[in-house]
């Protein structure tokens, strides 16, 4: 009998060892997880140096993304992402010449010696500027170009580019050019047209810059469904962190001077202080729990504010809330700026814009927001005297602004457009900014005066004697914005001011914005799709959709009504999420209380 319990004793020892070994070999799978998965992109001791400059750009990096892997790489202005990116889809060193030290292989190859073509059968490229990616004159040209070149019969082409338009939802959209085509529509064409080529691993530079917020957040779900459908390897340069965060990324990889300075999870890097320290805007529901004196772990899944848990939160929160002081009284000044019952057509009988009326005040800061197209230029370029409305009127200071000329409008209203370089027209900086002054007549004397006066004020008078091609995209807009500033203008309108700039830089433009508005009073107009800007910048927010204005009111209060969200493809801030997660009744003030405490810290 003893010697049956000692055999079972031994028996059941065995089979507990072999359940041990198991469940550590399932156990050691699961962690190692991903390293199981193939090597799709290998960077091993890579460093290059572009051939016109001292320093290389990108240092010793080491950096190894798997097949299937989505993957969003940040980091301020400057600090190697685009070189990456090149180095990645093989414009480098193919296209872009320079001294290369370790290895780079995509899909098992050298971007040397496959060169440029190879490169791009193995990784598609949706680039920032979607114009300069279009060949065909209509979408499914443009869609079909890539199985033109490769001889592809015309009936597996047909099917092939309706599979895909159909993917994307532009399968409506075949026979329109895509210069028609809204930013959003835009997006998609470029999407199915580097997917016809079946690359293993899909690369978007920007995806979001020139999108509304909601057109933004379906390209972030439409990206997420390609990689969830396809399994491709997708990599997204961006800097709008939470909203690529809207749908979930495997890694974030963070890069700064060159270097890669993190390479974790989103929910690890929220965790940390690595964005802070190098100017990277974290999610605004992130600043507001550290604000209260909250502590942010990986564990409470920080990456979603939907999935985050709040539970030691809460009260440091509500208190943190309640602290804050109320606003002093806002004082009403002059109205410079009566918009009344404005109606414009570019087709008879389609109306871009109806009925808009809108006052603007001396002095205030104002965002006009909307979904592409919804008539936000047309707008401007009515306030400018470019177009005349077919209806309605705009006074300036009482005036009907119909009796006065463009050059009188451009006496009192400035355009700043979004891209500085179509504005630039002088290769020195003195001169560009002289330029508007000269043409009307001034004494070269009265130039020099006006001109090192404005650009004191806006931080070039070092740099005056520069050539406008060694300053950076920042100081650019500061140049353009000084050309428009010499000549005096009362109403200075700003198109998209930050897009495609880093928290950094878009903090230094908007700082010297705000100063302009103490200094001299301007009165500002912005048009922009950045919801985080208007909310920390904007007095009021004029919204445009279809045409028509649906509100007018401040920017806490718009992003915290879902229905006019909606109806203007705005975006309902993170803000309002936790308010509510938080159980504080009055979301509208919470985000108000946010954005007055934040100035404070910022400004």
């Amino acid at each position: 009998m003893k010697e049956n319990y000692e055999m079972k004793d031994a028996t059941l020892k065995f089979f507990h060892s072999l359940l041990f070994v198991a469940v550590s070999q399932a156990s050691l799978g699961y962690a190692m997880g991903i390293n199981m998965k193939k090597e799709i992109i290998v960077f091993k001791d890579f460093t290059f140096r572009y051939r016109t400059q001292k320093k290389p750009t990108l240092t010793n990096i080491n950096l190894t993304l798997y097949e299937g892997e989505k993957v969003l790489i940040i980091g301020p202005s400057g600090s190697g992402k685009s070189t990456l990116a090149h180095c990645i889809n093989g414009l480098i060193p193919n296209s872009f010449e320079g001294e290369i030290q370790g290895s780079v292989v995509i899909s098992g190859n050298d971007p040397a010696k496959v060169g440029i073509f190879g490169i791009s059968q193995r990784v598609g490229t949706v680039m920032q500027d979607m114009d300069s990616q279009f060949i065909g004159l209509t979408v499914g040209e443009d869609i079909a170009f890539v199985m033109e070149n490769d001889c592809i019969p015309q009936a597996t082409m047909k099917d092939t580019v309706r599979k895909y338009a159909e993917l994307v939802g532009v399968d409506k959209l075949l026979s329109q050019a895509p210069s028609a085509l809204s930013g959003g529509q835009k997006q998609r064409v470029a999407i199915a047209g580097i997917m016809t080529n079946d690359a293993d691993i899909l690369l978007f530079d920007e995806p979001l810059a020139n999108l509304d917020p909601a057109t933004g957040q379906y390209a972030i779900e439409l990206i997420d469904e390609i990689h969830q459908t396809t399994k491709k390897t997708i990599i997204l340069i961006e800097h709008r962190l939470e909203d690529v965060l809207h749908r979930p990324v495997d890694r974030i990889i963070v890069v700064g001077d060159g270097k890669i300075l993190s390479d974790t999870t989103p929910d690890e890097l929220l965790s940390q202080s690595i964005l802070k320290e190098n100017g990277i805007r974290e999610p605004l529901y992130i600043t507001a729990v550290k604000y209260s004196g909250g502590t942010i772990q990986a564990t409470d899944h920080p990456s979603n504010i939907h999935n985050m848990s709040l539970i030691n939160q809460r009260d440091n929160i509500l208190n943190w809330y309640q602290s804050i002081p109320e606003p002093e009284p806002v004082v009403d000044t002059q109205k410079l700026l009566i918009i009344k019952d404005l109606t414009y057509a570019y087709q008879k009988g389609k109306d871009v814009l109806t009925d808009v009326s809108f006052s603007i005040h001396k002095g205030e800061m104002v965002s006009i927001v909307g979904r592409n197209g919804a008539g936000k230029s047309t707008l401007s370029k009515l306030i400018c005297g470019f177009i005349r409305p077919r209806l309605g009127t705009i006074f300036y200071q009482g005036r009907d602004m119909a009796e006065l000329s463009i050059a009188k409008h451009a006496e009192k209203i400035g355009l700043v457009m979004q891209n500085p370089n179509q504005m630039i027209s002088k290769p020195m900086i003195y001169d560009e900014v002289a330029l508007g002054l000269r043409t009307r007549g001034y004494t070269e004397a009265s130039v020099k005066e006006k001109v090192e006066h404005v650009l004191k004020v806006c931080g070039l008078y070092p740099f005056r004697n520069w050539p406008i091609s060694a300053l950076s995209f920042g100081q650019k807009k500061r140049v353009t914005i000084a050309s428009i500033l010499v000549l005096e203008p009362e109403i200075l309108i700003l198109d998209e001011p930050t897009a495609g700039q880093d928290y950094r830089h878009y903090t230094e433009i908007m700082k010297f914005l705000e100063k302009l508005r103490q200094d001299i009073g301007i009165t500002i107009l912005m048009i922009t799709h950045d919801m985080h800007l208007m909310l920390e910048y904007a007095d009021r927010t004029i919204v445009i959709s279809d045409g028509i204005l649906v509100a007018d009111d401040r920017p806490a209060k718009i992003l915290t009504m879902p229905g006019i969200a909606e109806k203007a493809n705005l975006k309902v801030t993170s803000l309002y999420y936790l308010a509510e997660a938080c159980e504080i009744s009055e979301a509208r003030g919470f985000v108000e209380s946010f954005i007055r405490y934040d100035r404070e810290v910022n400004h």
